[in-house]
């Protein structure tokens, strides 16, 4: 089953190279989707494919990169629908 998850990652996750290291799995992964800084320090993610390789990069989330500090990791996972209001992210995961 093909999903999507919107991702809210909570810590120091800021200056760690958290969206690098998040692409890289991502992309080693083969999902797409784009990861970004949040203006209250949070890191936020939207990643598409496969339902067990999103789960993968949601687990790698709950540590991140070796400097990280993950506090939390809000997770909303949703089966991707035609009729979605959100469009999928189509092509590499991308820092945004």
């Amino acid at each position: 089953m093909q999903v999507k998850a919107r991702l809210r990652i909570h810590g120091k996750v800021q200056g760690v190279f958290f969206r690098q290291s998040a692409r890289e799995k991502a992309r080693e992964l083969g999902l797409s989707g784009w990861v970004k800084n949040m203006p209250d320090g949070t890191v936020e993610a939207l990643a598409a494919g496969p339902e067990n390789v999103v789960n993968e990069l949601i687990n790698w989330c709950g540590h991140g990169p070796a400097y990280a500090r993950v506090d939390k990791v809000d997770v909303q996972i949703s089966q991707i629908e035609e009729s979605d209001s959100e469009p999928v992210p189509d092509g590499p995961f991308q820092i945004v």
